[in-house]
């Protein structure tokens, strides 16, 4: 738009537009339902016109024109909004769009006209979808929407705060540190966010697949229940724990590219494959129709919260410093061996932990990754089968080809 020249006749049709537009919508939708209109196409259209009007004396440097004309409307939005209370009618929205009618009649020619395109176009959207956000406000979980408000608010302090620099002689920088955080959040809440909204229809495959984005331990963990309180659905829930670990080679690899991506090409062929054989193992259990997922959101939690995000916060630096000191005194054997054993819990820190801020990636740690995971996959096991015994020898025999598959992978 800056390299098209918007003469004054181009924006007094933008003005025109814009107010017939939010007028059409406010006419078409009955805005006072008993057949009373304030304001329709016609009125709204003018009030656009008027703020060019003004705009056009504001530019005429006739100071006072603008304030004058916001006062005027003002001044018959009040009248009208005081006669809608005495007559029992509640709600300002048509008053509100009134004023900001009358604004984006002036923007047009004072400003670029983006700014009233964007103001016209986005108005006239909300005004139109009432009942679809009426509806999403019904379904709205509440508890989310709290987690997911005070973890963006603590973003918004916290973030431009911290300072962006190295520390110590480990390099801890914290702006990028919560960079990090805020990354494996929000991959996490888009999949808790789906398999809430679909799991319970598609059943537990899905919730595997999508579990998969949050935390597959967790998922492992929950299908384990629902199998141990109905043993008919012990073969589905195994699917969905390992589809849950199948998706988890992928969601790491998306963070491994964000994060430092000169290690992908050495990393993203083993990573893939390592998924393929979880969806092919998956695949060839013999099942029934899967059923929803009801025991699951105990297990499941919020990824968004502001806890669990610090509790990360300082995994990734305790796991920094003591891979640092790992390499430092034990080499590569100590890094491989560490690796083992951090396995057994969250991956994804010391992973990251790994790949932070290295320019040249040595194939020890490639190495490092996969005995992790291969650690990884042999715990989730564990934690499914010590809840349900009846899938205890396929869900052993599925994860143990997998996690065999791995070894030829760390010489690779």
């Amino acid at each position: 738009m800056n390299s098209f020249e918007w003469t004054f006749e181009l924006r007094f049709i933008v003005a025109l537009a814009l107010g017939f537009l939010i007028g059409l919508e406010r006419e078409s939708a009955g805005t006072d339902r008993k057949g009373r209109f304030f304001a329709g196409v016609r009125t709204f259209t003018l009030i656009s016109l008027f703020g060019f009007g003004c705009g056009w004396l504001q530019h005429l440097n006739v100071s006072f024109a603008l304030p004058a004309g916001l006062i005027v409307i003002g001044a018959l939005v009040l009248t009208e909004y005081i006669g809608k209370l005495k007559d029992g009618r509640f709600g300002g929205t048509s008053e509100i769009a009134t004023l900001l009618t009358f604004i984006i009649g002036a923007l047009a020619l004072l400003t670029d006209v983006w700014v009233s395109m964007a103001l016209g176009i986005i108005s006239t959207l909300l005004l139109s979808e009432k009942s679809e956000f009426e509806q999403f406000v019904d379904k709205l979980n509440k508890l989310e929407f709290l987690a997911v408000l005070k973890f963006l608010l603590i973003t918004i302090i916290i973030f431009p705060a911290l300072p962006n620099k190295d520390y110590t002689q480990f390099n801890l920088n914290p702006a990028h540190i919560w960079q990090i955080v805020i990354m494996v959040s929000t991959i996490g809440f888009v999949g808790y966010f789906l398999m809430k909204r679909l799991g319970d229809k598609l059943g537990l495959w899905l919730s595997g697949l999508l579990g998969g984005l949050v935390s597959s331990t967790a998922v492992c963990i929950a299908v384990g229940r629902i199998a141990e309180k109905d043993p008919a659905q012990g073969k589905n829930a195994l699917q969905a724990s390992i589809l849950a670990c199948s998706v988890m080679y992928l969601r790491i690899l998306v963070i491994v590219w964000i994060v430092n991506n000169s290690i992908i090409y050495l990393l993203w062929w083993k990573l893939v494959f390592l998924s393929l054989i979880g969806f092919i193992l998956a695949f060839t259990i013999k099942f029934k129709n899967p059923q929803p997922v009801e025991h699951s959101d105990s297990t499941i939690q919020n990824p968004f919260e502001i806890k669990p995000a610090i509790i990360f916060a300082a995994l990734f630096v305790l796991l920094t410093i003591v891979t640092a000191w790992v390499k430092n005194f034990l080499g590569s054997i100590g890094l491989l061996f560490l690796s083992a054993i951090v396995g057994v819990t969250d991956i994804d820190p010391f992973i990251l932990s790994l790949i932070n801020g290295v320019a040249h990636i040595e194939p020890v740690i490639v190495s490092a990754i996969i005995i992790a995971m291969m650690s990884n996959t042999i715990i989730k096991v564990v934690y499914f089968t010590v809840q349900t015994k009846q899938q205890k020898k396929t869900a052993y025999i599925h994860y143990g080809i997998w996690a065999l598959l791995h070894i030829p992978l760390v010489f690779l």
